[in-house]
């Protein structure tokens, strides 16, 4: 008898483990840490312990809207998606909440600790989660709601690293515009719809591969020229690109078409058919897409080892989300 209780009980622990991954949905956790990563490296500075702090804060807040996001929908899980933890009664919804009250608090304790700059930033974006969960998701202010979310993230980042976050603000738009299209796109994951919304993502795909590879153009070296015959002839005088930049516009490509290519085929074969799965397979595309934007936001700011251990995230990320869907 007591030789078979402990198997038993070794299964139990594992099904509910099982059913908490899911509902927390764990690999999309691998699209957190470079959020902060990413708004460090758009104020030109290295991550720090209080960057770390702000990517802790981001790791609760988000996993605090995942609960939330299933308790809020347990009712419309029930008809369409009854496998999920919360209607397949293998997570009590009581238990869901609690966990998103405590991980919220968590949250913001964290970005306390990082200090008041990060704590101002954590606070509207822990509002803004619970807006989106228990109101705006079903709304036109939906996916911007939720590209909101992505963006404070970011500015989390900056703002925990620096004390400032106004530097962050180009990076952040670009990584909120990639989430918006995203979470429009999830709008019918679960029946289906019209192709609009993988069409309208994978251009948006398109305009932020064009965006945040493009390289900027270096400031002119001396003073502004007077206009004339010479100046004409001439044209100001650009300094020439020095090894180092060189590498750093070859990394930030490389990444970018990385970018591109985790999510625009799932866009594509979702707009030709936007059935449930293929649009679900394009959901989960776009969420794994955006570790490789984060790394090329990062590195367009000059942030090579910060790059690069973004990017490095990516193949953990899709490794893990063939056990546990993201979506």
């Amino acid at each position: 008898m007591a030789d078979g209780t402990a198997p038993c009980a070794c299964a139990s622990r594992s099904r509910r483990r099982r059913a908490w991954a899911e509902l927390l949905r764990l690999p999309a956790l691998f699209s957190v840490p470079g959020d902060a990563l990413a708004g460090a490296a758009a104020t030109g500075s290295a991550p720090g312990s209080r960057t770390l702090l702000a990517i802790g804060s981001s790791l609760c807040l988000y996993e605090a809207g995942m609960a939330l996001n299933d308790w809020a929908d347990r009712d419309i899980d029930a008809v369409e998606r009854p496998h999920r933890p919360l209607p397949s009664g293998r997570v009590r919804p009581a238990a869901a909440l609690t966990a998103a009250c405590a991980l919220t608090g968590a949250g913001l304790a964290l970005a306390a600790s990082a200090g008041r700059p990060a704590l101002a930033v954590a606070a509207p974006l822990a509002a803004t989660v619970w807006a989106y969960d228990l109101g705006l998701k079903h709304t036109p202010a939906g996916p911007v709601a939720m590209g909101a979310a992505r963006g404070l993230d970011l500015l989390l980042g900056a703002a925990a690293t620096t004390g400032h976050a106004r530097a962050a603000l180009p990076s952040a738009a670009l990584l909120g515009t990639h989430t918006l299209a995203v979470t429009t796109v999830s709008r019918q994951e679960a029946r289906g719809g019209s192709p609009l919304a993988p069409l309208a993502a994978l251009a948006t795909t398109a305009l932020l591969t064009r965006q945040v590879t493009r390289r900027s153009a270096p400031p002119m070296r001396g003073r502004r020229p007077k206009t004339g015959t010479a100046h004409r002839l001439t044209g100001p005088r650009w300094p020439a690109l020095h090894p180092g930049q060189d590498s750093m516009a070859l990394l930030t490509t490389a990444l970018g078409a990385a970018y591109a290519a985790t999510a625009a085929r799932p866009y594509f074969h979702a707009a030709l058919n936007p059935s449930p799965p293929l649009t679900q397979r394009a959901v989960g595309a776009g969420i794994r897409a955006t570790i490789p934007l984060q790394a090329t936001l990062a590195a367009r700011s000059r942030g090579t080892a910060t790059s690069l251990l973004i990017a490095a995230l990516a193949p953990l990320g899709a490794r893990f989300a063939k056990k546990v869907s993201v979506t």
